[in-house]
Order: C-alpha cells, then sequence, then structure tokens
C-alpha cells in the first residue's frame, strides 16, 4: 500500500498530477483542491495517496491533506459514489466544508459538485452523518474553511487529538481575539488555551 509520495511534480492536468519519486513517475487522480495546492511544475511536493485495486486496474489518488483522503474514503463508502464523484465533491467542497455540509444534513451544499444530483446528495449526508464519527461536526460554531493559518491551526487541534467541533471553535475565538492577519504559532497557542477552559 502506497500512503504518501515526496517527490518532483512533472506535470498536472484537470484531475491528476504526474509526480517523479527516484525516477519513477506515478500518475496521481487528484481534485482541482489538491492540485492546486501543489505549486508549480518542476517543484517538490508531498501528497497523501489512497490506492484503489480494481479487477482490471490499480489507481492511485492523490491529496494534499490527511483529512481530504480521509473525506474521499469515506465518501467512496456511500453506495453509488465512486472515486471520480467522490474527487467532484472534493473540488468544490473543502473537508471542513464537507465537514458542516454533513453535520446538518445540507443536502444542496453537496449536490453543488458536478455528477450530484439531490438523491445521491441527500444518501450522501444522511450515511455520512452516522460513518463520519471524528471527522464530522455537530451543529455550532462555524469551523474557519478558509485556506492559510486559522486552517493549518484547526489541522494542528485535530492531530492533537481535539475532536473537529472543539479545534474549530477554539480557532474560531482565538482568530476573533487576535485578528486575521494573526500567525499559525499564535493561533494554535490561544487556541489550547481557549479548548482548555
Amino acid at each position: 500500500m502506497i500512503a504518501q509520495l515526496r517527490g518532483q511534480l512533472i506535470s498536472a492536468g484537470i484531475d491528476h498530477a504526474v509526480i517523479d519519486v527516484s525516477g519513477v513517475g506515478y500518475l496521481v487522480g487528484a481534485s482541482s483542491k489538491t492540485l492546486a495546492a501543489l505549486g508549480p511544475t518542476g517543484g517538490t511536493v508531498t501528497i497523501h495517496t489512497e490506492m484503489l485495486v480494481a479487477e482490471d486496474s490499480i489507481r492511485l489518488m492523490g491529496f494534499a491533506t490527511a483529512d481530504e483522503r480521509d473525506w474521499f474514503r469515506l465518501l467512496t463508502s456511500v453506495q453509488g459514489v465512486g472515486a471520480r464523484v467522490a474527487l467532484a465533491i472534493l473540488s468544490t467542497l473543502a473537508p471542513a466544508e464537507l465537514s458542516q455540509a454533513v453535520a446538518r444534513g445540507d443536502k444542496a451544499m453537496v449536490s453543488r459538485a458536478n455528477g450530484v444530483g439531490p438523491k445521491l446528495a441527500q444518501r450522501i449526508v444522511m450515511e455520512l452523518k452516522d460513518k463520519a464519527g471524528g471527522i464530522a461536526i455537530g451543529p455550532g460554531p462555524v469551523i474557519p474553511i478558509a485556506g492559510g493559518a486559522a486552517a493549518d491551526a484547526v489541522s494542528a487541534l485535530l492531530n492533537l487529538g481535539f475532536k473537529p467541533a472543539e479545534a474549530g471553535n477554539a480557532v474560531a475565538a482565538a482568530e476573533d481575539e487576535l485578528g486575521a492577519g494573526a500567525t499559525l504559532d499564535a493561533l494554535v497557542r490561544l487556541a489550547l488555551k481557549k479548548a482548555a477552559r
């Protein structure tokens, strides 16, 4: 099982990238959000991967974050959601946005993705509400979903074992206090204090 690749980005297409790892070029399917996060061709990239093995093919999917990979696994566990549809959803919604949509049962948000009709969107939010467990957030304050320091701070708290709702709420409170230009270090420190209260 290939869990991660680190190498040189050789090329990127609409739904894939080629990464050279020690002379071997890996074709990796990816969401548009992951492809945008990879940076320029020729640069060194690290990508989380999921290997899909079928009777007639072996494919590698790549993700900018472990959260995105975890959501891909959850999405493809839903009947009617294959790799292509899961990547379309992850191209439209960031993991935190998807968490919010599932927690709120917001099928309209999920159905914004290409190839996802209202019935499939309903099935996704219903099935994943139970399956997401520690990934999905409960109703309440909105987790900061923009990129940058806030998203990285939420990720840091998740890695420390906080639940997504706790991490999101603590970082949102810290960002409110420190302002939008706060550094990652400052956000994490203050969020930890707020989460401990």
